[in-house]
């Protein structure tokens, strides 16, 4: 998804996290309260549904046989799942689950389908949750539903609806929700039209509708944007005099700084953030980690892991994650080893993320024995699908002009796919077609054709370049329009122009 270019990787993140948590908090509020507490039922019932990555079942055989050991499953139990399993974006089968409780008979609220609208939404696309929506009685379809399907639009960049959906809020009377306006702001964050966000703010407070936290981060954000730093400046002066800092705040005008290149009130603003953080907070510290390593503070990077590991006695994934991501921006190759090794020889939970950072920096430094070692252990633990491990190991030997390893090691990860779950990066994608087409390698072009048409992720521009090679090659292909329509590829004139070369009719 393209974000506009004034933002930092970090302050985008801390957006999403963000928006994230208040989406859950509204839309899927009658999952969110009923799960606040997990009961030992759904703690078991929960590593059973999360283990089904690995195990290839299915959630329905995993629930039926649950009740038929005798164990009752209550409905907040399920949601309890449900939301676990959309927090480590397991979508497909926190969607399976639901279906599961809809044949049961199992009551749905108007959270309940909110929720449902963006588990299909992130499953099937937005036209079926459209369907899903226009199916639900009148009375279901209020502010949770409303929202949850705007939420869609937004995401998915589709201005003209999510204009409609808020007009269609407006006139039912339950607009009057921070949420809202939030989502739109991030669809014009997203859609690089940060100028509209300012007028948002107005008609909020002319609405007399709460401006949280979170919408003064995201007008933060779209000064930043606009190169008014000035303007940062000022949402920050405001949120003080509202009373609306948090660390938040610190973090998101600390990443304004960075991405402005101004370090020393970047830097200024991330000590002003441990000073006012009072009860320790683990996301707090991973900006933190993260910020001061974009403005190479190897020092204070440090003294933010110190803290975070005296302040929680587990050190879990994310955090080392977080740690190793600072330490390779940093290019401090002992640290990073030893930060790894700490993590690998400790840890309760293998997780294939760590595994991956690992591989990525030794290879970037061309230690491919180290990125081997990694790999073989990951693999060894069962950690799960390796294909992005693999892609690593593509792009290692890309780089290296080594095509038949490439290829070797892109057939293993495509092998390892299901679902749909993975599609190389499109840089990745596009070097093999620029090496083909370079090497005038038609057949070589085919077959990793094949294996991007198992993934479902050949696109337009892919095409191109494969009758680029074509031409460039001299060869024809008679069937090369019906692969075109039968890959739902919209064609162009430049398209038109390659395939009369390929293709003639």
């Amino acid at each position: 998804m393209k974000t506009p270019s004034c933002l930092t990787a970090a302050s985008i993140s801390l957006i999403r996290t963000l928006f994230t948590a208040a989406e859950v908090v509204d839309v899927g509020a009658a999952v969110v309260a009923a799960a606040s507490s997990k009961p030992k039922n759904e703690n078991r019932l929960y590593k059973r549904l999360s283990a089904l990555g690995a195990t290839g079942g299915s959630v329905s055989e995993t629930l039926n046989e649950y009740v038929r050991e005798g164990k009752l499953l209550k409905k907040y139990e399920l949601e309890g799942c449900i939301k676990e399993l959309r927090k480590y974006r397991k979508f497909q089968h926190a969607l399976d689950l639901m279906e599961w409780m809809e044949k049961r008979d199992i009551a749905f609220y108007p959270g309940d389908h909110a929720l449902r609208i963006d588990l299909i939404s992130k499953t099937k696309g937005v036209a079926a949750a459209e369907d899903y929506f226009d199916s639900l009685a009148p009375a279901t379809k209020n502010r949770f539903t409303y929202g949850a399907l705007l939420s869609c639009y937004c995401k998915e960049k589709m201005e003209d609806k999510a204009l409609a959906v808020i007009e269609k809020m407006d006139e039912i009377g339950c607009l009057s929700f921070p949420l809202n306006f939030n989502n739109l702001m991030s669809l014009y964050m997203r859609t690089d039209q940060p100028e509209k966000v300012p007028p948002l703010i107005e008609e909020m407070k002319k609405r007399e509708i709460p401006i949280t936290t979170l919408t003064y981060n995201i007008l933060m954000n779209s000064y930043s944007s606009l190169n008014d730093i000035q303007g940062a400046e000022r949402v920050m002066e405001e949120m003080k005099n509202e009373n609306k800092l948090d660390w938040t705040s610190y973090s998101n005008l600390a990443a304004v700084y960075v991405k402005a290149g101004l370090y020393e009130k970047a830097e200024s603003a991330l000590n002003e953030l441990e000073r006012e953080l009072g009860h320790p907070d683990r996301l707090a510290y991973h900006y933190m980690i993260s910020l001061y390593a974009s403005i190479s503070n190897l020092t204070a990077v440090e003294r933010a892991w110190k803290s975070l590991k005296s302040a929680f006695p587990i050190t879990i994934n994310m955090s080392y994650i977080v740690m190793l991501q600072a330490l390779a921006k940093l290019n401090d190759l002992n640290g990073f080893k030893e930060c790894f090794e700490e993590w690998a020889s400790n840890c309760s939970s293998y997780d294939i993320r760590l595994a991956n950072v690992a591989i990525g920096f030794f290879l970037k430094h061309d230690m491919i024995k180290e990125a081997e070692l990694v790999f073989d252990d990951a693999a060894k633990r069962g950690s799960g699908p390796l294909f992005r491990s693999y892609e690593s190991f593509v792009s290692f030997s890309l780089k290296k002009k080594e095509i038949d390893s490439a290829m070797n090691c892109m057939t293993k990860a495509v092998s390892q796919v299901k679902n749909k779950e993975w599609c190389p990066k499109p840089e990745t994608v596009r070097k093999f077609l620029d090496y083909f087409e370079e090497e005038k390698d038609v057949d070589g072009a085919e077959e990793f054709y094949k294996m991007m048409q198992k993934l479902k992720c050949f696109d337009s521009n892919a095409y191109k370049s494969l009758l680029q090679t074509y031409v460039s090659a001299g060869r024809r292909a008679p069937d090369m329009r019906q692969r075109m329509e039968e890959d739902k590829i919209e064609i162009c004139t430049e398209l038109e122009t390659l395939l009369e070369k390929v293709c003639p009719l």
